[in-house]
């Protein structure tokens, strides 16, 4: 299992991936967090690298990748 920092419904989320096949990861949970939760430098910089490329719209247990802004 691996994870990532996303934007989920516009709101800051740790997104859980599980994988199938070849290098094909798709999300199956996640969970809101807040970005005071984190307090290093490395875990700041991370947030602000995951949420530039990862933004998911979720509805009906299924999720979309969105274009990130």
């Amino acid at each position: 299992m691996t994870w990532c920092f996303g934007i989920v419904r516009g709101r800051l989320a740790e997104v859980y991936f599980e994988s199938r096949g070849e290098g094909e990861k798709l999300p199956f949970a996640h969970c809101y967090v807040s970005k005071k939760e984190y307090k290093t430098k490395q875990e700041q910089r991370w947030i602000v690298e995951d949420t530039k490329r990862t933004w998911f719209s979720f509805h009906s247990k299924r999720y979309r990748l969105l274009p990130s802004n």
